[in-house]
């Protein structure tokens, strides 16, 4: 490829757990970077792993000066750590990855095909998740409701995974909340989007820090984030028992008439009760999830916590 001196890649890496991850990822983005033949930085943002990130990511640091080490407090989510990275690049463009690797390095250079030609972001797109039939069928059937339910065009199957131009991370930069869906901030802004297909592999080394409550907590985070389907649903249930329990009204009066006998059983009521009961739980819960996203928004707290940050003496 020609070399263009006038452009960088700020490429992001979130790590929790990733200890023996991060020399795999730093020796493959670093190859692949230098095929490109563009200039670069590393960022590895090590969001409060109790493993040995810090200091592998530290000696990454001392042996290379694109290479930038910050280290949070305690974890924050890998949307923090991205945020994090966002607002200390210096490049044309960043890259958002995974630090376990499930991000392929070298996808990239397709990635910068598409950004010199004229697109402001290239996501990746899963067409294949290398995992469990039950997980990949769980991630493919959440993009779709999520798809469907959300108020702008999010693209299916697209993770965090993505190269964005300066102009388009600098106005992401500005956005304020601190419950961040950044792949749902990314379609917001709009601009020449494109996505890149690829098969993501299974987590290369120990088990995924994800279980079934921190993915149900996730989902909800990104439909109540771009949705307000949830609270349109409330209202349709309350019109739909409002007009059945009207129904029920007007068939008991009939039953009265033509069977004078007619028993009051209570089974009905009970039935009847716990339905309506069940309805009002579901409608409260949801509204509990929006003033929860709120509530957090109105305390105004920092989005993440630096504990330190390597540099090394050449930068």
């Amino acid at each position: 490829m020609k070399k263009n001196n006038k452009k960088k890649i700020s490429a992001i890496i979130a790590c929790y757990k990733d200890a023996q991850a991060i020399p795999i990822m730093y020796k493959r983005l670093t190859k692949t970077l230098k095929e490109i033949d563009i200039n670069y930085e590393i960022i590895f943002v090590n969001d409060g792993s109790p493993d040995n990130s810090e200091n592998i990511i530290k000696e990454i640091v001392k042996k290379d000066h694109k290479v930038i080490g910050v280290n949070h407090s305690r974890n924050f989510s890998s949307q923090m750590a991205f945020t994090s990275g966002m607002d200390i690049a210096t490049g044309d463009a960043i890259v958002f990855l995974d630090g376990d690797l499930q991000d392929p390095p070298e996808i990239i250079t397709k990635f910068y095909k598409k950004w010199i030609s004229g697109y402001d972001v290239v996501y990746g797109v899963r067409i294949k998740r290398e995992a469990p039939m039950l997980t990949a069928f769980a991630y493919k059937l959440f993009y779709r409701v999520f798809h469907k339910m959300s108020y702008l065009q999010i693209p299916l199957d697209a993770g965090d995974f993505s190269l964005i131009d300066k102009k388009v991370f600098n106005i992401l930069k500005q956005f304020p909340e601190r419950d961040r869906f950044l792949r749902g901030l990314r379609a917001w802004v709009g601009f020449k989007q494109t996505g890149i297909p690829y098969v993501r592999p299974e987590r290369m080394f120990g088990k995924t820090t994800n279980n079934f409550l921190k993915n149900f907590q996730w989902a909800t985070k990104g439909i109540l984030s771009f949705s307000y389907v949830p609270l349109q649903l409330m209202t349709l249930l309350s019109v739909l028992v409002f007009f059945l329990a009207l129904l029920g009204i007007v068939m008991q009066i009939i039953l009265r008439f033509l069977v004078p006998n007619t028993p009051a059983g209570i089974t009905t009521v009970l039935i009847v009760v716990l339905f309506i009961g069940s309805i009002q739980l579901l409608g409260i819960s949801v509204l509990g999830e929006y003033i929860g996203k709120i509530f957090e928004e109105v305390k105004q707290r920092p989005k993440y916590v630096v504990k330190s940050i390597y540099k090394n003496p050449k930068n």
